[in-house]
């Protein structure tokens, strides 16, 4: 591909994506959304979020598809983190560092 092509690509990928995006927020969005399908917004992040972490985790490209025990480690204690303050924000600096010290120390 030129880069031409993947410039227009991506422009075609970015407009299709507004388009489906303004198709429901713009119409809708002076009116209340009904009460189920806040409820089931509320579930995106919940189901998406783990979907993205775990094949990070379980098979880095970082090393080349194999399990990293440093990664695994850190994914632990973040997670132990989460459960005990119910804090994203310290979930994140703690796993952030919990995985730099893990791939310090293991390497």
């Amino acid at each position: 591909m030129t880069d031409l092509q993947v410039w227009i690509v991506i422009l075609a990928l970015g407009a299709g994506t507004y388009a489906c995006r303004f198709s429901f927020l713009g119409l809708i969005g002076s009116g209340r959304m009904p009460p189920f399908a806040m409820k089931l917004l509320r579930y995106t992040a919940v189901g998406i979020f783990p979907g993205i972490v775990a094949p990070l985790i379980l098979s880095p490209a970082a090393t080349d598809g194999d399990f990293d025990p440093a990664r695994g480690i850190a994914a632990l204690v973040t997670l132990a983190v989460a459960l005990a303050t119910r804090s994203l924000l310290a979930a994140m600096v703690t796993g952030a560092a919990s995985l730099y010290l893990m791939l310090w120390l293991i390497g």
